[in-house]
């Protein structure tokens, strides 16, 4: 959903839920502004959990192998990790 969307749910909902006060037979506006309010809270935390987990770097240590006698020289590598079926 994105955070945009998630911001504006929740701020849909508040209006609904606080500022209009309009009677309907059959649909309570302000349930409907609550349950916006929390379909917006839960992607915006979805959101930001999947934008914490998008990209990490792994540092792994290793000996080159190249240079005999020399094992305290350490080659540092980096190898990003993504999710598959992700884009960049």
């Amino acid at each position: 959903m994105g955070i945009g969307g998630s911001i504006f749910l929740i701020a849909l909902g508040a209006i609904l839920a606080f500022a209009v006060h309009v009677e309907t037979g059959w649909l309570n506006l302000s349930v409907v502004g609550w349950v916006l309010m929390l379909a917006g809270l839960v992607g915006l935390v979805m959101t930001t959990y999947l934008w914490r987990n998008r990209r990490r770097t792994v540092v792994t240590p290793v000996v080159d192998p190249r240079v005999p006698g020399r094992e305290e020289q350490v080659v540092e590598e980096y190898h990003e990790v993504r999710r598959p079926g992700r884009p960049l």
